[in-house]
């Protein structure tokens, strides 16, 4: 393990809101692209290709990812970026659209380095009490909890507050957050861009995807990718009103490739179990861990496992919590049965 290199855990911040749309189905989305720059430059990570469709617009930042609903906004960065800071910044733009915040979502893994991140991000400790004193009070139901791993250094840390404790989320809707290391070298070699090849960074991204079999994960997906130089890699996805997206670290002793999608359980289990067999094959990793969001009636978890396991790890762990009007999380920990 590297004694410091580039931090490819993300943090994840997912905001919902409502109130009187004064745009009928647009809400969010009439944000000037500046008023949205303004807030990354608080995060400290830019946008470096953008595209839309009728239901949301997906944004490749610098570091990882930013999603815009008409209602819901969803940011994920990795780095040493300081994503909470987002928040006062996006609850003054949403009320100048005539929104107001009715849930806060923070998840994230276990820092490969946590000593180099600012903060508030200088442990889960600091990172709730900045949340708890920068949401508003009408959020009045909240839970904060590290859900453990027999993996020391595989933990799922969440934060939910809402102005309801009841589940609202649509039903058999989910959220997998996919988050593997010690990423196969090989493979890991194909988000290498050669040196000086004069492409732009779109260009190379879409050989990437391509080489890399990322664009057979879901093929009905519109997709936007970006490849940095010297290396790293990553894609948002757009399927109708859902989104994926992946983000790649390659480098040894420090290796990172994410997945993170939404879906419905009434699309069939096969359909889950397919994906995630894809995710994993693009990667190989050491280690895989799982977040499932889901309604409590549904068990997404059972899918992963089953399909993870087939490709012949093991799973080390499962971890099961519930939240405030956000459903049920699983978190599952896999590693190669041979080790």
């Amino acid at each position: 393990m590297a004694v410091s290199g580039f931090e490819g855990f993300e943090k994840r911040l997912e905001l919902h809101f409502s109130g009187d749309d004064p745009v009928i189905g647009i809400g969010l989305r009439q944000l000037h692209f500046q008023s949205i720059e303004e807030v990354l430059h608080e995060v400290q990570c830019t946008v470096v290709s953008a595209v839309g469709n009728q239901y949301f617009d997906a944004y490749v930042l610098s570091e990882s990812s930013l999603f815009v609903y008409p209602t819901k906004i969803i940011i994920k960065t990795c780095g040493t970026t300081q994503l909470l800071k987002s928040i006062r910044p996006l609850l003054l733009l949403a009320c100048q659209v005539g929104l107001s915040l009715s849930q806060c979502r923070y998840t994230r893994g276990s820092f490969i380095f946590p000593k180099a991140q600012p903060y508030p991000h200088t442990s889960f400790k600091e990172e709730v009490i900045y949340l708890e004193e920068n949401l508003p009070s009408h959020l009045c139901y909240r839970k904060a909890s590290v859900m453990p791993s027999i993996l020391t250094s595989h933990s799922w840390h969440v934060f939910v507050a809402s102005n309801e404790s009841h589940d609202d989320l649509p039903d058999g809707s989910f959220t997998l957050e996919v988050c593997m290391t010690e990423l196969d070298r090989v493979l890991a070699r194909k988000f290498f861009r050669r040196p000086d090849d004069g492409k732009a960074g779109d260009t190379a991204g879409k050989e990437m995807t391509e080489a890399t079999g990322i664009g057979g994960i879901n093929e009905n997906a519109l997709i936007c990718d970006f490849a940095f130089d010297p290396c790293g890699y990553s894609m948002n996805g757009l399927d109708g009103d859902r989104y994926s997206t992946i983000h790649v670290t390659p480098e040894d002793g420090f290796s990172y490739g994410s997945f993170e999608c939404v879906g419905s359980v009434y699309d069939g289990r096969d359909g889950i179990a397919r994906m995630l067999k894809k995710v994993v094959q693009v990667f190989r990793p050491g280690t895989v861990s799982v977040a499932a969001t889901t309604s409590s009636s549904h068990e997404v978890w059972t899918v992963v496992a089953s399909a993870v396991e087939q490709l012949g790890m093991k799973r080390r762990s499962c971890t099961a919590d519930e939240f405030p009007a956000a459903g049920s999380v699983v978190f599952q920990t896999f590693t190669p049965r041979r080790k």
